[in-house]
């Protein structure tokens, strides 16, 4: 069944011409009256009278007429639902991020999307540990290191630049350092986790070379912020991204040194499990992120999925 020719001829009994119906239908008359007549020639049924003054049904192109109504009816409801339900997207998302991005970024990402979309749950875990996502039924996970694993999708977002940083008292007591070589004389804060490409050293430039210094350290952790603040109180040197410090530099509570030798920069990417067909909340939970993100980084973004929606002039 050709269902164009039988849409067509319900159009020119409905508009009582041909080219009534070519108008609606944004065609020319002569497709009209040739869709028509292949129908009636499909059917074998003459369904109307042409004159030169009007069309009129044929008795079997009335019967055919109100049966093929409901019909077409239907379908136009059937297509406006799936159009709504495509619309209210439901479902849940377990999402699975580190617990600095977690507790700074995502907290009103996450509200504002659950708004828009109040169909949708999310269950989100902050963490530092490895996590198997199609093990465990994770739908988006943030990580700043890569995963090889062909069975996901992944993203690069970002570059995140980090420096090394202590607080006056500190560098009072035991002197600022002036290259990286000065680094394996004092004491440092280790960050250690999956989550972290350099576990428990830091990776610095000294301007001809990179250099791996593992420092003397006291105390350990997997939280950035919790090494924030063991900096801030005096216990020695540890490496932080600026939104994590900027609060405490501008307090004077951290100072940064060596500013002019950079560190390896860690790259903070997003990845999903690989589907024949994205489910529809993936595309837009994804792209709600991606629209939070170029206001944050704007043209620092790495890699944008084809489906996400760029801002007018956006490279």
């Amino acid at each position: 069944m050709d269902l164009n020719r039988v849409q067509i001829f319900a159009q020119v009994v409905e508009q009582g011409s041909f080219t009534g119906a070519a108008k609606a239908l944004g065609l020319t008359k002569t497709t009209v009256s040739r869709k028509v007549a292949e129908l009636e020639k499909a059917t074998g049924v003459q369904l109307l009278f042409r004159t030169t003054r009007a069309l009129r049904l044929t008795e079997a192109g009335a019967e055919y007429y109100n049966k093929i109504t409901k019909i077409l009816v239907d379908l136009e409801n059937a297509e406006a639902q799936l159009s709504a339900n495509q619309q209210r997207v439901k479902g849940n998302l377990r999402v699975v991020c580190p617990i600095e991005m977690g507790q700074l970024f995502l907290g009103p990402v996450f509200a504002r999307f659950l708004e828009a979309y109040p169909d949708i749950t999310i269950e989100a875990e902050l963490t530092n540990r490895k996590v198997d996502m199609v093990e465990e039924g994770i739908d988006i996970l943030f990580h700043l290191c890569g995963i090889e694993d062909s069975r996901l999708q992944h993203y690069q977002l970002v570059k995140t630049s980090t420096t090394l940083m202590a607080s006056p008292e500190y560098l009072k007591r035991h002197g600022t350092p002036q290259t990286p070589d000065d680094l394996w004389h004092h004491k440092g804060i280790e960050q250690g986790g999956i989550q972290l490409i350099n576990d428990g050293c830091w990776k610095i430039f000294d301007g001809k070379e990179w250099q791996v210094i593992t420092p003397e350290v006291q105390l350990k952790v997997n939280n950035i912020t919790l090494a924030r603040e063991a900096a801030i109180a005096g216990l020695g040197i540890t490496c932080l991204p600026p939104m994590i410090a900027d609060e405490a530099l501008q307090k004077g509570e951290l100072v940064a040194v060596l500013e002019d030798f950079p560190m390896e920069h860690n790259t903070l990417l997003l990845s999903y499990p690989k589907w024949a067909y994205l489910p529809r909340k993936y595309i837009i939970f994804i792209d709600f992120i991606y629209q939070a993100l170029f206001g944050y980084w704007g043209n620092m973004l790495l890699e944008i999925p084809e489906y996400v929606k760029r801002p007018e002039g956006f490279e």
